[in-house]
């Protein structure tokens, strides 16, 4: 027996330039069968100038827009940020719940992300730094450190598929205890 849901959204944008655009979308929930494969699904759609919005296939949406000078309104992040931003949640999302797992008295927790860009087109990423600072009460350097090493040899897909991509990605990390 095979069973799909669809699960139908409507989304409107609060932006100054779309505000009041709203748009309907709808997803499949996957069935059984199709969830055998970790699959992922999004789309990006062409609102204006170099303007997008993407969705994803969980429901959510972000804008994505260019800056002025490349015929942009500034109203969005950056594709190129969003990887970044991308690979620096995925790890944050590792450090944190390793160290929530291990009991650690975790009070704060980011990762500054430091980029380099190649000249030439394409300009992909040629290094990434990911700088964990982490706060807590009594919370032990140790447990910080192989949270991290876990994050970037094992667990976190985005840093190590860029990683495995030819980007030199590297980690550090500062541990504050109160």
């Amino acid at each position: 027996v095979s069973r799909h849901y669809v699960i139908r959204s409507t989304l409107c944008i609060s932006i100054a330039p779309l505000r009041g655009r709203c748009q309907s979308f709808t997803r499949k929930r996957p069935t059984e069968d199709e969830t055998e494969e970790a699959k992922m699904e999004g789309t990006v759609k062409w609102v204006d100038g170099v303007m997008f919005l993407g969705e994803s296939s969980s429901g959510h949406s972000v804008v994505m827009d260019g800056p002025e000078e490349l015929g942009g309104k500034n109203h969005g992040l950056r594709p190129m940020e969003m990887l970044l931003l991308g690979t620096g949640g995925c790890a944050l999302f590792d450090v944190v719940t390793m160290l929530k797992k291990s009991r650690q008295a975790l009070t704060k927790g980011r990762v500054e992300l430091q980029a380099v860009r190649a000249e030439a087109v394409p300009a992909v990423f040629t290094a990434i730094n990911l700088h964990f600072v982490i706060e807590g009460d009594g919370i032990k350097e140790s447990q910080v450190a192989r949270a991290v090493q876990l994050s970037a040899e094992k667990y976190c897909s985005a840093s190590i598929m860029l990683a495995t991509g030819g980007v030199e990605v590297t980690h550090t990390h500062e541990t504050i205890s109160h």
